[in-house]
C-alpha cells in the first residue's frame, strides 16, 4: 500500500463576534455518473487547508505553506494538534489504496487577505474563506478535520494568552 504525508492547518484569528477559522472549499470534478433524475444545489465541501509535505522539509513548514498557498494568508505555528491516519482509495488514475498520515497545526492569523491566491491554485480551491470556529466543528466535511477543531477549541479556552 502506497504512503502520503501530509500536513495542515486549523488558522484561527480573533474578531469582535469570537473566534474564526480559515477554511477552503476544495474544487472538485465534475461528477461523470451520468444521472439527471434531480437537480438540486450542489453541497459545499469546507475543509482544512493541507498538503503533501515535500523532500527536505518538516511538517510545520508544509502547514505554513500550504495554508499560504491555498488561502493567502500567512500565520505562525502556536502548536501541533493531531495527526490523522486514514486509508483512502484514488478516484483518479490508478485507483491504488493509499495510507494517509496528516499532521495538523494550531496556527495564528499574521496577515494577507483571505482568498488571495494564485491562478494556479484554482484548480485545487475554489475558495477561501473565514467561518466562526465554534461552526467549524459541525460545518467541516470530514470527521478527522472535525475533531482537529475541536482540540483547536480547547487549547484556545485553556490558553487566555493566545
Amino acid at each position: 500500500m502506497m504512503r502520503e504525508i501530509s500536513a495542515g492547518g486549523v488558522v484561527v484569528r480573533r474578531a469582535a463576534e469570537g473566534w474564526q477559522l480559515a477554511a477552503i472549499e476544495p474544487r472538485k470534478e465534475p461528477s461523470d455518473s451520468g444521472r439527471t433524475a434531480k437537480k438540486s444545489a450542489p453541497k459545499v465541501t469546507l475543509a482544512l487547508p493541507k498538503g503533501l509535505v515535500d523532500a527536505g522539509e518538516k511538517a510545520e513548514q508544509t502547514a505554513l505553506r500550504e495554508v499560504r498557498e491555498e488561502t493567502g494568508l500567512t500565520t505562525s505555528a502556536l502548536t501541533k494538534l493531531a495527526d490523522i491516519k486514514y486509508v483512502y482509495v484514488r478516484s483518479w488514475g490508478d485507483g491504488q489504496r493509499v495510507f494517509k498520515i496528516v499532521s495538523f497545526y494550531l496556527l495564528k492569523y499574521e496577515s494577507g487577505m483571505i482568498d488571495d491566491v494564485t491562478p494556479e491554485m484554482r484548480l485545487e480551491v475554489k475558495r477561501a474563506l473565514w467561518i466562526p470556529l465554534e461552526e467549524a466543528a459541525r460545518t467541516l466535511a470530514y470527521r478527522g478535520e472535525r475533531d482537529v477543531v475541536r482540540r483547536a477549541l480547547q487549547y484556545l479556552q485553556s490558553h487566555a494568552e493566545v
